[in-house]
């Protein structure tokens, strides 16, 4: 594996074998290997398992978050096939090659941590068919930066589609998929919603023809200010009905409220980042996965700020005084992670409800 700076890793296959190219992060969940591989805001992202041992409990048609593996390469110290629970199905390196996924094990993956940690997020390439430098130094420089790519229109549903499985709904919801995880669609869904998805490109119109009783904006990869598409819906859909967004939906809820984002220099990507709630002064254990943030310094006047991440004081939830609408950086549903912040469920289900009264 070589990264843009050339600094270089040897190991061995793990999973398919081939070449990709992907902007390498790293992320510290002891679990939930799972549910990261097909979260979709990993799409075009080669992601480094900083625990040591992956695959333990095997893979299983449940713990899925969308319908295939979104990452674009997968790093480990250590795979195993032979998984240890009654859930699996198959082994993670059977996963990986059923769905053509290049990885690389036997990686220092803790000194790989500390360079990114160190030097920034960056690009890189796994190959297990070129082992010259040079050779894929000239393929790396052709792949594209994060800064400005929007991938949400790229991982989105090619149509609408429901979310249902027959239980009594209360509130009709219209999910903008942007990269949408399922948990957020069952948690939606246990609070009496009913849900529709829609593609990331529909228009406020369309929506507002929809009548939902609130809008959900979903999490996803890339940048968010690349997303004008959606910006522009969102301001148009201010004031019309209560919104709800998650990590990249925070992002674009905060940019049509005329905030600005920036890039991390590495991203927060785990299961136990600390959280303040500012409101009530509590401390959410969290789960994270975006490498842009809302600068906190750019929210205008009837926008405060609800959450703040306590590792290094960015922006994780914003509230409208004057409109029903608010978001939070991080993931409420987790899947995996802690359960603290699903109250936020309840939140939007309480925004629409005062709304339809």
């Amino acid at each position: 594996m070589l990264l843009e700076d050339r600094r270089f890793f040897t190991g061995k296959p793990f999973g398919a074998e081939g070449e990709t190219v992907g902007e390498v992060c790293f992320n510290t969940g002891m679990t939930g290997y799972q549910e990261i591989l097909t979260d979709p805001s990993y799409c075009r992202q080669i992601v480094t398992m900083t625990a040591p041992h992956i695959g333990n409990y095997g893979v299983n048609p449940d713990d899925i978050e969308s319908d295939k593996i979104q990452v674009a390469g997968f790093v480990v110290k250590e795979g195993t096939n032979i998984p240890s629970n009654w859930r699996s199905t198959q082994c993670i390196d059977n996963y990986l090659k059923e769905q053509n996924i290049v990885g690389i094990q036997g990686v220092d993956t803790r000194a790989l941590t500390r360079h990114i940690r160190d030097q920034g997020a960056m690009n890189g390439i796994i190959s297990t068919v070129d082992i010259d430098i040079d050779s894929l130094k000239k393929r790396l420089t052709k792949a594209p930066n994060m800064r400005g790519l929007d991938l949400a229109k790229e991982v989105t549903t090619a149509k609408c589609y429901g979310w249902s499985k027959g239980s009594e709904t209360k509130f009709k919801v219209a999910a903008i998929d942007y990269g949408i995880k399922h948990n957020i669609l069952r948690q939606l869904e246990s609070h009496s919603c009913d849900i529709t998805i829609f593609p990331a490109q529909t228009s406020a119109g369309e929506i507002l023809e929809f009548n939902p009783d609130g809008i959900f904006l979903s999490n996803g990869p890339g940048d968010p200010a690349a997303v004008s598409y959606g910006i522009e819906a969102v301001k148009k859909l201010l004031d019309k009905k209560p919104i709800f967004g998650i990590c990249l939906g925070h992002q674009i809820l905060a940019l049509a409220l005329g905030a600005k984002t920036f890039k991390l220099k590495f991203g927060h990507r785990g299961i136990n980042h600390p959280v303040k709630n500012l409101e009530n002064g509590t401390v959410e254990i969290t789960s994270q996965n975006h490498g842009f943030a809302v600068d906190i310094d750019t929210l205008p006047q009837n926008v405060i700020p609800t959450h703040v991440n306590l590792n290094d004081n960015t922006s994780e939830g914003i509230r409208c005084k004057d409109v029903p609408a608010f978001s939070v950086q991080y993931h409420p549903e987790s899947s995996p992670g802690p359960h603290d912040s699903r109250y936020l469920f309840k939140q939007f289900v309480d925004l629409m409800d005062a709304k339809k009264n």
